[in-house]
């Protein structure tokens, strides 16, 4: 469970990366936010996913002091 926990806190925080890198018309079809044209970036999806990555990164450290 650690590991799963921790792996998706990475996961989550490299999309947080691409989220604040790329304008929403570059992220791939598949993320959340991807329009065609747009050359803003998300930062209310990036900090979500970076804070929810942070989270899971301190639940997996806590999960492996007991």
């Amino acid at each position: 469970m650690k590991l799963i926990v921790s792996l998706l806190g990475i996961v989550l925080l490299v999309i947080a990366a691409v989220y604040f890198l790329m304008p929403a018309d570059q992220l791939p079809s598949f993320f959340p936010g991807h329009e065609a044209g747009v050359a803003h970036v998300h930062t209310k999806h990036g900090i979500v996913a970076g804070v929810a990555g942070v989270v899971l990164l301190a639940a997996g450290v806590f999960m492996g002091r007991r």
